[in-house]
């Protein structure tokens, strides 16, 4: 349980106290945003909380061991604000959130009740409701590793070590048309082979929705030098004509594809040779020889 300063508890215990709650949210982007339940703005640790962004909390509910502390916020949607389009955007996902009880006649004094990150967020009537996450919720997520035939680490990443930057692995151009933010063409696109993208990413580098990121579903030439590039999710935003965007060759994570396509077998991170179903779960025959041999021939 947080341990409160003595001079919060001596506030607290005079019977006319002057107390609310702030919150600062860090965006995985770098930007922080600060909001209170009192009826004025407060400023601390350089963070400017803001009162008019209606925002209000429920009780935190806290508890010892490793059960995750959580609560909710509520708060009015704004253009200076919290916007639908940056939640749709997916750039409060995993945000993290630190909340205080303080003193507004005197910032001093306060104590830190929370530490977590935004969960799911829910948009109504021009208002949003936000799930805070403590910092035990960490806990919950799967750990290891997944022993299978394909690689399991993720093109371009420290495991994977491939550089994509390398010519004729990604290519910066403009966005020439969009539909419903999934399905993106081009009208000329050569030097790349049909589905060369496919299982690779989309980038948007410029306009409101720079910095989101999409999977590549499809990649094909359609007519000559045209390409279409299907995403399996639509973006967030959708990118306008003109916004430049980066598109990233696709691996299948099959040990073929790491050998021929990238010339990085000596990084690959699965395991062909492991032995599948069937042969786990074979036996010995009579009619067979067994002699302990390998079974694969």
């Amino acid at each position: 349980m947080t341990s409160y300063p003595q001079t919060m508890k001596d506030h607290l215990a005079s019977g006319a106290t002057t107390v609310a709650r702030a919150f600062a949210v860090s965006r995985k982007d770098g930007k922080v945003f600060g909001f209170t339940d009192h009826d004025r703005d407060i400023a601390f640790d350089g963070i400017a909380f803001r009162a008019d962004s209606g925002l209000t909390a429920k009780a935190i509910q806290q508890a010892t061991g490793l059960s995750v502390d959580n609560s909710e916020a509520f708060g009015a949607l704004r253009s200076d604000a919290i916007t639908e389009e940056d939640i749709l955007a997916g750039r409060y996902d995993g945000a993290e959130v630190t909340g205080w009880l303080v003193n507004w006649a005197d910032v001093s004094v306060r104590v830190l009740q929370f530490r977590g990150t935004l969960g799911e967020i829910v948009r109504s009537g021009g208002a949003f409701n936000a799930e805070l996450r403590g910092l035990a919720e960490g806990l919950n997520q799967p750990q290891g590793q997944i022993y299978h035939a394909r690689c399991s680490a993720v093109l371009g990443d420290g495991r994977c070590r491939f550089d994509l930057d390398q010519p004729g692995y990604s290519e910066a151009r403009p966005v020439e048309t969009a539909e419903n933010a999934h399905v993106f063409g081009f009208a000329s696109f050569a030097g790349y082979e049909d589905r060369w993208f496919e299982k690779g990413r989309l980038r948007v580098l410029t306009g409101s929705a720079a910095g989101l990121i999409g999977a590549i579903k499809n990649d094909r030439l359609v007519a000559g030098d045209a390409r279409e590039v299907e995403l399996w999710q639509a973006l967030g935003i959708a990118p306008a004509p003109g916004d430049m965007v980066r598109i990233e060759a696709g691996c299948d994570k099959r040990a073929e594809t790491c050998r021929l396509k990238f010339a990085n077998f000596d990084n690959f991170r699965g395991f062909p040779e492991i032995p599948g179903e069937d042969w786990l779960m074979s036996y010995p025959l009579s009619a067979g020889v067994n002699d302990g041999g390998s079974r694969r021939g």
